[in-house]
């Protein structure tokens, strides 16, 4: 899992300081937020190809980890 967290990266100059797949404009939550409106992963990385099937588990894992009361500092 922790290879996965490191494309999670947060920088205040990028989305406000939210948690983002690799630099880009890609808000875990938004990520989250596709998986729950019921896109599939395919259906994701078709309509968003510079997503890769990597990037949404290093989504889900990081709200895991968010939920268990961790932090990126903590795991990495």
């Amino acid at each position: 899992m922790n290879n996965l967290l490191e494309r999670i990266t947060i920088d205040t100059n990028i989305c406000h300081g939210k948690a983002c797949i690799r630099h880009m404009r890609w808000p875990v939550e938004v990520i989250i937020d596709l998986i729950a409106s019921g896109m599939s992963f395919n259906d994701i990385i078709a309509d968003h190809p510079e997503l890769e099937k990597d990037d949404i588990l290093a989504a889900l894992a990081y709200a895991k980890m968010t939920l268990s009361g961790k932090s990126l500092l903590e795991v990495n």
